[in-house]
């Protein structure tokens, strides 16, 4: 038998410990807590954006939420699995708005024209066959990111959970609010979503497209 059953027990009697002192007014009891999650809560978030700046900042915002309505947690789920899933929300709630920026500054965006009225030529990339053969795997990793990207954000969230931070499919319905039904349904369209663009991308290849 593994012993991660009784460490993780340990570590949800120690949240709660730490929980019922930092409910009565002790900071620093709060100030563990924060220690002992700040670590996975950081991951979450840098898996969700993909960038560092963003996940720091999502991670003092989820400690900050948690904090400001500590007194509201009842302990329904455990202390992890709540800040994971206010962590979660301000990862998706950037996301939203980063999507919403991206899309502004294409509408901003107009054709360059040379100093005589026309049209200027757009760059050319030239590759060669080693960088090629080089770039061949970052290619098809975009490729599944974009997919990953086009996924609805529950889907897209459910896959990051499962899939790229490894949480269980009970830990999952305690971020989310979701029936592990629900939560197995979407996790398997998203990834048939992701093995059809690894598909597409590996027969646009072959077509030498």
């Amino acid at each position: 038998m593994s012993h991660d059953a009784p460490q993780e027990d340990d570590r949800q009697e120690e949240d709660r410990r730490l929980l019922a002192r930092a409910q009565d007014g002790d900071v620093s009891a709060f100030e563990a807590l924060v220690g002992l999650h700040q670590d996975r809560v950081y991951g979450l978030a840098l898996r969700m954006t993909r960038s560092e700046a963003d996940a720091a900042e999502i991670t003092q915002e989820t400690f900050l939420s948690a904090y400001q309505h500590l007194k509201d947690f009842r302990g329904e789920a455990a202390f992890g699995s709540w800040v994971h899933r206010i962590a979660a929300n301000h990862a998706l709630m950037r996301l939203r708005h980063r999507r919403v920026a991206q899309a502004a500054e294409a509408e901003l965006q107009t054709p360059e024209f040379t100093e005589r009225g026309t049209l200027a030529d757009q760059p050319v990339t030239d590759w060669s066959r080693d960088a090629e053969e080089k770039a061949l795997d970052a290619e098809l990793g975009q490729a599944i990111q974009q997919a990953a990207d086009r996924l609805p954000e529950g889907y897209r969230e459910v896959f990051l959970l499962k899939d790229v931070d490894g949480l269980s499919y009970e830990q999952i319905a305690e971020v989310t609010g979701d029936s592990i039904p629900a939560i197995k349904s979407r996790l398997h369209r998203a990834r048939l979503a992701l093995r059809e663009a690894i598909d597409l991308f590996y027969n646009r290849d072959n077509r030498g497209v």
